[in-house]
């Protein structure tokens, strides 16, 4: 018998790899230089990425604020916000896997933290677009993980009963949210640890 009934994955650094800092590097940075970039986005104390993931601001707006904080890196900075096509890298491995997964009779959600623009462009090509049977990406509700009301949110949705469900994340903040709701949770750490965990499936 099946623990679980459902499989909930997050996107980034789990079914896709991100590469911020090549990224950086491909555009002319060096690599200490797309460090102190990658600072500035994802870790800025005023958390403007965060905004950017709940749908709040959009693309201009969020590189307007951004060239204002950090005028020497706002030409990276823009360069970067505008070209999400660049940054993440597939995972064909785990693919195959969710479509197994999939195929064996387990339901397949996403939930994850994205702007739109980004969202859409790392997941146009993606083939477990096609495997997955629903999802709640932080734009479409607004609200964000570790937040309470983002699993509700997917649970609401779908019908789904926490108990029944295994999520995946590389964010141990929302490991810690998704048990905190009451769902088995496994933080990701590389590629090859999650196909192990889903191997096991």
């Amino acid at each position: 018998v099946m623990k679980y009934k459902n499989i909930i994955f997050d996107v980034g650094d789990v079914l896709l790899q991100y590469r911020w800092k090549d990224m950086l590097v491909d555009y002319g940075l060096s690599a200490e230089e797309a460090e102190r970039v990658g600072t500035e986005l994802f870790d800025d104390p005023e958390r403007l990425w965060s905004e950017f993931d709940l749908g709040e601001i959009l693309d201009e707006e969020l590189i307007a604020r951004y060239s204002k904080k950090y005028p020497r890196d706002k030409e990276a900075i823009a360069w970067f916000i505008r070209h999400g096509e660049y940054m993440h890298v597939a995972r064909p491995a785990v693919w195959k896997m969710v479509k197994k997964l999939k195929q064996d009779g387990y339901g397949i959600y996403l939930l994850s933290n994205y702007s739109e623009g980004l969202f859409k462009k790392h997941t146009e090509y993606a083939d477990f677009m096609q495997d997955i049977d629903g999802m709640v990406v932080s734009y479409m509700v607004n609200k964000a993980k570790p937040d309470r009301a983002i699993y509700q949110a997917l649970c609401d949705k779908y019908n789904l009963k926490p108990e029944e469900c295994l999520f995946f994340d590389d964010r141990a903040e929302n490991v810690e949210g998704a048990v905190k709701f009451g769902m088995d949770s496994i933080q990701v750490v590389s590629q090859k640890q999650l196909l192990t965990e889903l191997e096991k499936l």
